[in-house]
């Protein structure tokens, strides 16, 4: 059934909330001004980082059940506003227990609410264009570093770390509010008129799955398996590009916050480019050239020791890392249907926290036990593009055989 509604009005609106929740990939500007100013260790301030990522699957399952049932205005407002109070309580931090429960949990909760609700949201209206939805929404969450890092880095030098967690959470929390009068909820299996009529729409339309049918076909393991070795790289890199800057290859803390810029950068075109490429070539095809790109770029980033070699190492990977995200969500929604697309995606988006748990966390505690080289991190990381490879190969041969 068509319905009336200005899709691409509610897609630059949740793509503008998404650029204020997404401000956690600049969180590595925030970690060494932290360190110095409390004293705390990396390890610790970085597990706010992980913590923020971990829990993600739960809001976003909860947003995609509101979502599912016409709610995502709610989800996505309510989502909002928590990740800029979580995001300005973390400048009155004293402890790093509190920095958990303000920048780890609050914000984290708050920030699945919202990437929840706008990703499901947005990609229903655009059944025609999924993977260019995909990649403009999601763009939002990667390029928000670009505009949070350079203002961060001001904030600090010019004042200190807390101030700036906390003039950001306030100016989130007002953005977020004006752009969620601009956002309408998307209904069932309803598109809008101007969405162009697609090959095989009502196919897929009937073959819609909840989330325990779902758990009972083979690909969602793989589906699954598959979305944490194609963020493992990406959040290995978000959470220290900064830091892995500085240690390795010389860098001044204004100069790294402008290579996390062009990082997010990366990640922002990679999700739009990587999302207009798998509409035409295929999610699985695109994955592969994704896979074997972040090999190549990680090779490079061993290979170089200069500060260009390691700007282009991590611009490489950050348009990869853009578009795993940008693919996953329509992957999802070929394989399970749009009508319960977000708690279905909320549940495959668990691999993405398993990844956000261990990528940083490895990648910190290697570069610990070798003065800063994150060097070993970076053979981990291929290690895991192979696995990837190897389980999008898997994936094709279980699809193809259940499907003849």
């Amino acid at each position: 059934m068509k319905q009336n509604m200005n899709r691409w009005q509610v897609l630059i609106a949740s793509t503008v909330v998404l650029l204020c929740t997404g401000a956690i990939y600049a969180f590595s500007v925030f970690a060494g001004p932290l360190s110095a100013t409390k004293s705390w260790g990396m390890p610790e301030i970085m597990l706010a980082f992980t913590i923020n990522s971990a829990v993600a699957p739960i809001p976003m399952i909860l947003g995609g059940f509101f979502t599912d049932r016409g709610l995502a205005k709610w989800s996505i407002t309510v989502g909002g506003l928590m990740f800029g109070l979580g995001f300005c309580l973390s400048g009155l931090a004293t402890s790093p227990t509190m920095l958990y429960l303000t920048y780890g949990l609050l914000a984290g909760i708050g920030q699945g609410l919202a990437y929840s609700g706008c990703l499901s949201n947005t990609i229903k209206l655009f059944p025609d264009k999924k993977g260019l939805a995909a990649g403009i929404i999601t763009a939002g969450m990667g390029g928000a570093a670009i505009i949070a890092a350079p203002i961060a880095n001001f904030f600090i030098q010019n004042y200190d770390v807390t101030f700036a967690f906390r003039v950001l959470g306030i100016a989130y929390m007002l953005i977020i509010l004006i752009a969620s009068l601009f956002i309408k909820s998307a209904s069932g299996n309803q598109t809008p008129k101007t969405a162009q009529p697609i090959a095989g729409q009502e196919k897929l339309d009937n073959a819609n799955k909840n989330w325990l049918d779902m758990l009972k076909t083979p690909t969602f393991y793989i589906i699954f398996l598959m979305m944490f070795t194609g963020a493992f790289s990406g959040l290995m890199i978000a959470a220290n590009a900064s830091v892995i800057g500085q240690q390795m290859f010389g860098l001044t803390p204004t100069t790294a916050a402008f290579y996390v810029s062009l990082y997010s950068l990366s990640n922002c075109l990679g999700r739009v480019i990587w999302g207009t490429v798998s509409d035409k070539l295929g999610r699985n095809n695109t994955l592969y050239i994704i896979l074997g790109v972040i090999i190549l770029a990680f090779v490079l980033l061993l290979s170089l020791s200069s500060a260009t070699g390691f700007a282009i190492s991590i611009m490489i990977l950050g348009i990869c890392f853009g578009g795993v995200m940008g693919v996953y969500p329509p992957l999802v929604m070929e394989n399970y249907g749009p009508i319960n697309q977000g708690v279905n995606y909320g549940i495959v988006f668990c691999g993405y926290s398993v990844a956000a748990f261990f990528g940083p966390k490895i990648a910190v505690s290697i570069a610990k036990s070798n003065q800063g080289d994150f060097s070993k991190a970076f053979y981990v990381a291929i290690a895991v593009a192979v696995v990837g490879l190897i389980l999008n190969f898997v994936y094709q041969k279980v699809k193809g055989a259940a499907q003849n």
